[in-house]
């Protein structure tokens, strides 16, 4: 399971990553195609867009940070010793006590 999260974890970062890329700043960055009022977003640009879509990334990095961060303390918790398998079939020798009565007279 935590091998599945952290592949969910790397690819939710590349996302974040290229979402505030996208993002207009004040000194337009990578953010510089939005210049047409005949975009696909409009007027405005993709810039609502784009502040959506890297809030909701972030929220899913976040639980999903939270939730390996459970997973791996559950693996914490768990012992290997816990997963020993005992195949001991030899048996324990066995000591044949002789009762002395003559000792006791």
């Amino acid at each position: 399971m935590t091998g599945i999260l952290l592949i969910v974890q790397i690819v939710l970062v590349v996302m974040i990553v290229i979402a505030v890329l996208l993002q207009k700043s004040s000194s337009i960055g990578l953010g510089a195609y939005s210049g047409s009022n005949d975009s696909v977003f409009g007027a405005k640009g993709p810039a609502g867009f784009l502040t959506k879509a890297t809030f909701f990334l972030g929220f899913l990095f976040v639980v999903n940070t939270v939730a390996l961060g459970y997973f791996y303390a559950q693996q914490k918790n768990a012992s290997v010793v816990d997963e020993i398998v005992d195949k001991n079939t030899i048996a324990a020798p066995t000591i044949n006590v002789v009762s002395d009565t003559n000792a006791t007279k």
